[in-house]
């Protein structure tokens, strides 16, 4: 395992949409297993391959990471895809571990169905609501090129990608 660099906006790497998988070997669960390495180094709850570089379809998450005291549980995802959201929709706080010490609202759907395959390379079909399913819309965003601030206010965006420009022009230099 290894920990990997996490990019952060506006890194235009980012912005590309990722290619899918096709076969689970093992090359992609030794990316998974980095993945969760750099993810819990991070105090995140989830991490998508392309915050780290890797142009692939592959999500990696832990929601035990919320409840303090909590066993692991570690769920993996390949070439995920949404095949159902509800068209309840509902608003909630989002943070993201390439756009750090930023959150916003953003509205998603309550409910959706994610079909995807494990890292035994046998495909699945899971129903999500809550935290979980706020969380595998905003990693599957992160496949498509999209960040959490792509869903707010062009103004509030463009804020917050100034300061995270400014943030690493300082860091650059120092």
């Amino acid at each position: 395992m290894a920990l990997r660099e996490i990019l952060v906006a506006p890194d235009p790497r980012l912005k590309i949409k990722a290619q899918p998988v096709g076969r689970v070997d093992q090359s992609i669960r030794d990316l998974m297993d980095d993945m969760f390495e750099t993810m819990y180094a991070a105090n995140g709850i989830g991490l998508a391959a392309p915050q780290i570089g890797v142009s692939k379809r592959v999500i990696v998450m832990d929601l035990a990471r919320e409840k303090e005291g909590a066993p692991p549980r570690p769920m993996r995802f390949v070439d995920p895809e949404i095949v159902w959201m509800s068209d309840e929709r509902v608003p909630g706080e989002e943070g993201c571990l390439s756009v750090p010490e930023h959150y916003a609202d953003v509205e998603r759907a309550a409910k959706v169905r994610v079909r995807y395959r494990d890292e035994n390379d046998e495909v699945q079909e899971l129903d999500c609501e809550g935290l979980l399913s706020v969380c595998i819309q905003h990693e599957i965003d992160h496949l498509e090129g999209t960040l959490f601030v792509d869903h707010i206010s062009s103004l509030k965006r463009s804020m917050i990608l100034r300061k995270l420009q400014k943030a690493k022009r300082i860091k650059a230099d120092a």
